[in-house]
């Protein structure tokens, strides 16, 4: 086992946290019925005053009342139905426009996660006011969404955190996204503001993540390395010289923290050791995973960078989907996308396979969790819309992850 410096002896992934595969053979219209019957409960479930309940599983931090954002709330669930409308395998019940439209300013009186942003609105992508910009922008836009989008990603230039749930890079991607939408230049330069920031802080190959009282660098995807990458390198805003610097610090970056055993790589979670309160994770948000889905655009020609992302790959279907359910950021649709990456950097249908294989998981997962609870689990990135979004993907061949891809 090489390649980390001072590695201890330990497996390259925690087995009690993944389950052996299931859910049956890759069948089209299982898929999509899947797919209806996810949004359909989506449906069924929703209120015009309270939005989505809050699922139990995540509470860990305390009662969330109605969240409004990408990551736990409406605004992700409402992105989810319209793409899944937009592709042809839902038919939606009502006007999700209007419901969107409404977003931003409820988000502004009543802010997620109260216990991490103090009560206050913040800017970040996932879980402040630019993601829910973002879905109001994509279903009902108006012209004063890019100017609060301009002051999101103004106020949040130097947020200590540099990682994309709280950030500037998640800040940066909703301009860049939003500029897709409309060519407003300004935001190309909002986003050279925060890149420019970025770029001044990346040291030693990662970035400091002031986060929650502690000080770490994170690996990554979903607080770290993995995804400020992503960032920087998604579309055609970083100049040349930039772009090669950019792609030179990545490998070296990703060859100082892998961990080898035969064919299998794995990322620390940070450029610590391992120890009890950094456990090893195989999932998007920490691990080879989100390694995987992050870079897996860059350097398309370097054969050691696909070796090192395939060798990831083996080892996201050596350990197999995650006990923790379905979902996008520490579930089973978001190591699945891992696969979509590769088939679509390296042209091996063995990757399709797997990933339909872990998309009929995840459909199988979403069943048995609502009869668990008694109920679906209404957000993007931890429940059932994400799952039905992979199982979309799956369908298509499409890697392109929600929203940090493409809205």
């Amino acid at each position: 086992m090489t390649g980390y410096p001072g590695a201890v002896p330990t497996a390259l992934f925690h087995a009690p946290s993944h389950e052996p595969l299931a859910g049956g053979g890759w069948s089209e219209p299982a898929a999509r019925a899947a797919v209806a019957a996810i949004a359909a409960d989506a449906e069924e479930a929703f209120h015009p005053g309270t939005l989505w309940p809050a699922h139990p599983l995540d509470e860990a931090e305390g009662e969330l009342r109605s969240p409004v954002g990408l990551y736990l709330g409406a605004a992700g669930v409402v992105w989810a139905l319209d793409v899944l409308a937009e592709a042809g395998l839902t038919a939606p019940a009502r006007d999700w426009a209007a419901v969107a439209a409404g977003l931003p300013d409820r988000y502004l009186a009543t802010p997620d996660v109260p216990q991490l942003t103090a009560g206050r609105p913040v800017p970040s992508l996932l879980l402040g006011e630019s993601g829910v910009l973002l879905v109001a922008h994509r279903l009902a836009p108006v012209p004063e969404h890019v100017e609060r989008m301009l002051a999101c990603v103004r106020a949040n230039v130097r947020n200590p955190t540099r990682e994309l749930l709280w950030g500037s890079p998640g800040t940066a991607l909703a301009a860049q996204l939003m500029l897709e939408r409309t060519g407003d230049e300004r935001l190309a330069g909002a986003w050279r503001e925060s890149v420019d920031w970025l770029w001044e802080e990346w040291h030693d190959g990662l970035w400091l993540q002031d986060m929650y009282g502690t000080m770490r660098r994170y690996v990554g995807a979903g607080h770290g390395f993995a995804s400020n990458v992503h960032v920087l390198a998604r579309g055609d805003l970083l100049d040349a010289g930039r772009r090669r610097e950019l792609v030179r610090r990545s490998l070296e970056t990703l060859r100082a923290h892998i961990v080898r055993d035969g064919d299998l790589a794995q990322w620390r979670p940070t450029d610590a050791p391992v120890g009890p309160d950094v456990t090893i994770r195989t999932q998007w948000c920490h691990g080879a995973p989100g390694i995987v889905t992050s870079v897996g655009s860059i350097a398309r020609d370097d054969d050691e960078l696909t070796g090192m992302l395939v060798a990831g790959g083996e080892l996201t279907w050596t350990a197999g989907p995650l006990v923790k359910g379905p979902g996008l950021c520490h579930g089973t649709a978001g190591n699945g996308y891992a696969f979509l990456k590769l088939l679509e950097r390296t042209g091996d249908e063995r990757w399709l396979e797997r990933a339909r294989a872990f998309a009929m998981h995840a459909a199988a997962q979403v069943e048995r969790a609502r009869a668990e609870h008694g109920r679906g689990r209404y957000s993007l990135w931890t429940g059932d819309v994400g799952a039905a979004c992979f199982l979309a993907s799956c369908i298509s061949a499409d890697p392109a992850m929600p929203v940090l891809d493409r809205l």
